[in-house]
């Protein structure tokens, strides 16, 4: 028998022949849910081929230190027996250990890593044609066109095409392996019935229905809007409702009744800041039950002990293979375009999922056109249906392929507006930071936001008295929480309560002042601070004062936020109520004519896939596009903070056990990103403890200030900005 995994604790041996069937046959139900489950079927059957080799056998059986290249002798067959079509499997069969290569050109020689490179290694391999004892490749192979609609010049298609089967060969590779390894002793079993989920959805919104209140009819109007559109077919939808309307549940009975009309497979929220992933998925366990809700952030932490459904939790991340998964934008889109396996394994359970992206005015400029691109793909040829969401609808709709139409949920989207409308915008002009605190000192409660750290720390030193608060990313999510929680506790009752922060608070956080100002912005951060006044309609009209700052605050901007308030000086001064949708739709159309098609694909990401299908030589650099999307730059350097006795307590445990992985997922509340030149200042002086490569104490707590947070600042003079 030809040999493909050993189990250590038995020695009991799983064939090869066995394993590709079984890899080969769960590859083909996922990619069935695209209508592609063949391809996936193909790369089963060959992705271990390699192994047939005398070498692997007894590098299995003798020697493990043997070092034997399996993955490349399947990309070769399926390449050599498939024209066009067996170059894009072949990239997903070299790619199942090692992550989607890149692509090379004609002339690599086979010493190099590219798919071009390993394609001509075939004389160097070790002899695997024992593969065709057991495998009759003429069984499953065929040069069909995959099933897809090609937007645009095709290249991004394909490239999606391939990085779709690539997730359904690793995902199946991995749980076959699991299986065998663990003795089906691993419990992945998800039981769920969306039908029930709709009536557990039905009495929750019946508990708050009080039809009498007005603003409670304009919320049914528009929860009725989105169940009665849900019946339609699938594909790109819009649904604006302002803020206030009720745009979560809303969104969800969408999701529910359009899934259930169309036996779709999951429900995947997408949002831009943990901040409001835990309020919503907070929202969506208290409704559906928390083991079928799968929160994946960076902030969520699975616990390191044996609560069965946090395990199930943790094991569902790997895959996303769980009912309702609530995400970022980053986690998302990264994923769209990652080549490693451990992020690509999510993604055929993307496909024929309805995905709801809140806040969809979030949606990163300078990566705006790839992210389309992805979403246009999942509707058009992965049986998605997608849905942008948002008080503030970005204009969009020329931006997708002519074969996408958009669809509003909504249909009187601007007497909705006049409805829910409960601030008054005055243009306050340039304010010092001393006129700003003066203001604030007279008042009751009023927030005030502004684009960078050392602003608010300016205006927060001039402030005087109780109920006096700092909000900003030098302070550990744990302390933010901590800050928040007291804000809305003082909110509540009627206490003082002056808060400065940086636009963190802007999205999803759940506060309402009577009385805000915020630092010129673009006109969507401008909309989301007003969403933080008389949220509540508790007023006749809240108040938003937007002013300038003093030039020291903006000199040192960068461009990604300089350019959104150029667009939005001029809205200002064309428009009375700058709030409207006429204004915001002007805004993001003038905003993108701004940034030019470069200024929407900054790394050529889009270009450079869509390059790849020219003169037929499909090289796609999947590693070099996975580098290039980062959709948060990583310069920038995470410092534990032992901030309280919990904290303390883990920061000891990274000390001294060198299982770090279950600990830094808890301690990720507890740490604070500084930027590189920042941390190479602080390590110089002796400022950090150094645990491991990557994980970084602060030694003296008393650099942490329990108002502000982390004290340190490099004299540079560049702004730091959130």
């Amino acid at each position: 028998m030809y040999i493909a995994h050993t189990r250590e604790d038995d020695l009991e041996t799983q064939s090869i022949k066995e394993h590709s069937e079984n890899t080969a046959n769960r590859a083909k139900n996922f990619g069935n849910s695209f209508n592609n489950g063949d391809y996936a079927y193909m790369c089963g059957m060959l992705h271990d081929i390699g192994k047939y080799s005398a070498e692997f056998q007894k590098k299995l059986t003798n020697d493990p230190n043997i070092r034997v290249d399996h993955s490349t002798a399947g990309a070769i067959e399926v390449n050599k027996n498939i024209y066009i079509i067996g170059k894009l499997l072949a990239y997903c069969i070299a790619g199942h250990h090692g992550g989607l290569p890149d692509g090379g050109s004609k002339s690599d020689t086979a010493s190099e890593i590219t798919l071009n490179g390993r394609l001509k290694r075939a004389k160097q391999l070790p002899d695997y044609s024992n593969f065709e004892k057991e495998i009759n490749i003429t069984d499953f192979l065929h040069g069909k066109p995959p099933n897809i609609k090609p937007l645009n010049k095709g290249g991004f298609s394909l490239s999606f095409f391939i990085r779709m089967i690539y997730s359904c060969l690793i995902d199946s590779d991995f749980l076959d392996t699991e299986e065998f390894i663990n003795m089906g002793k691993v419990d992945r079993s998800v039981h769920y019935d969306y039908q029930l989920f709709n009536e557990k959805l039905n009495l929750y919104i019946s508990n708050f229905k009080n039809i009498e209140r007005e603003i409670n009819k304009k919320r049914a109007e528009i929860l009725n809007y989105c169940i009665k559109k849900a019946k339609r077919e699938k594909g790109l939808y819009t649904l604006t409702v302002p803020t206030g309307g009720g745009k979560t549940i809303s969104s969800l009975a969408f999701a529910i009744n359009h899934l259930l009309e169309h036996g779709m497979e999951r429900i995947i929220y997408v949002i831009p800041y943990t901040s409001i992933i835990e309020q919503t998925g907070k929202i969506f366990k208290d409704i559906f039950g928390q083991e079928n809700v799968l929160e994946h952030h960076s902030n969520f932490d699975f616990k390191d002990d044996e609560d069965l459904i946090l395990n199930k939790l943790k094991l569902s991340s790997e895959n996303w293979d769980i009912p309702i998964v609530v995400s970022t934008n980053v986690q998302f889109f990264e994923s769209l375009f990652a080549n490693k396996s451990s992020k690509c394994r999510k993604l055929h359970n993307i496909a024929n999922s309805v995905i709801i992206f809140d806040e969809a005015q979030m949606l990163p400029t300078q990566f705006l056109t790839p992210c389309l691109m992805a979403v246009s793909e999942l509707v058009m040829s992965y049986q998605s249906t997608c849905v942008l969401c948002s008080a503030t609808q970005p204009s969009l709709k020329d931006r997708f392929p002519q074969e996408i139409k958009v669809n509003e949920i909504c249909e009187n989207t601007n007497s909705l507006y006049e409805f829910f409308r409960r601030t008054r915008i005055i243009n306050r002009g340039k304010m010092e930071a001393a006129q700003i605190a003066a203001d604030l000192n007279s008042s009751n409660q009023a927030l005030c936001i502004v684009n960078s750290k050392k602003h608010a720390i300016e205006i927060y030193a001039k402030l005087n008295g109780e109920g006096v608060f700092h909000l900003s990313t030098r302070m550990c999510p744990k302390h933010r929480s901590e800050v928040l929680d007291e804000i809305k506790r003082r909110l509540r009752n009627g206490q003082l309560c002056k808060v400065v922060s940086t636009q963190l608070i802007e999205a999803g956080v759940d506060v309402d002042f009577p009385l805000v100002y915020r630092s010129m912005a673009g006109i969507d951060s401008i909309v989301q601070a007003a969403g933080r006044c008389n949220r509540e309609n508790k007023l006749d009209v809240g108040v938003v004062n937007v002013f300038e700052p003093e030039s020291i605050f903006t000199k040192n901007m960068p461009s990604s936020i300089k350019r959104p308030i150029e667009v939005a000086k001029t809205i200002i001064t064309r428009f009375e109520d700058i709030l409207s949708p006429q204004a915001i739709e002007t805004y993001f159309k003038e905003l993108y004519d701004f940034e030019g098609e470069e200024g929407l694909d900054v790394n050529n990401v889009f270009k450079e896939m869509e390059k790849g299908a020219e003169g037929c030589n499909f090289n796609f650099n999947f590693k070099q596009i996975a580098g290039q999307f980062k959709l948060i730059d990583e310069n920038t350097v995470p410092i534990i903070i032992g901030f309280d006795e919990k904290a303390e307590g883990l920061i000891n445990k990274l000390r001294y056990i060198n299982e770090y992985k279950a600990i830094l997922r808890a301690i990720q509340p507890y740490s604070v990103n500084i930027y590189g030149n920042e941390f190479e200042k602080m390590n110089g002086a002796g400022m950090v403890e150094i645990i491991n490569d990557g994980i970084y104490v602060l030694r003296d707590i008393n650099m942490y200030n329990g108002k502000t947070g982390l004290e340190f600042t490099v004299e540079s003079g560049v702004g730091i900005f959130v």
